[in-house]
């Protein structure tokens, strides 16, 4: 049995989404600042697709003769910038957010977690600083 049109049809449309969309789109190329700062631009992308056909015959088709097929397909693809991931000289790294409005709560999750983890680890550093010399938890020995 020969392969179907619609086959056809929908593997050409998901070729180009794969040429649209590929892993740069979504974190994009990093940019190096004269200062050594270096920022990496992250978007979030979104794409639909969809295909359809039918097999029909024509008013003056011969009967026996193998039915017309029509058909397409199409796509659609939307990019939006989420954050800046900016890299200090000295390793330090933050999440400079774009200023977007959250549309479902695992989006405004997520964009708490980068808020959370700089308040955790402002807290543990500062913890470190306030311990006295005799409150330093005691290197393990080997027995």
């Amino acid at each position: 049995m020969s392969e179907h049109p619609i086959s056809n049809l929908m593997t050409e449309t998901m070729a180009k989404i794969k040429e649209m969309v590929d892993v740069n789109t979504i974190i994009g190329t990093p940019i190096t600042t004269p200062d050594g700062t270096t920022v990496i631009p992250v978007s979030k992308v979104t794409f639909g697709f969809a295909s359809g056909g039918s097999d029909f015959a024509p008013k003056h088709m011969p009967s026996g003769a193998p039915l017309a097929f029509g058909g397409g397909g199409g796509a659609g693809v939307t990019v939006s910038p989420v954050c800046f991931l900016i890299i200090g000289r000295d390793g330090s790294a933050n999440i400079l957010g774009v200023n977007a409005q959250a549309s479902t709560t695992v989006d405004r999750l997520v964009e708490m977690i980068p808020g959370a983890i700089n308040k955790v680890s402002s807290f543990v550093e500062g913890y470190k600083g306030k311990m006295q010399p005799d409150q330093q938890p005691a290197p393990e020995t080997e027995e």
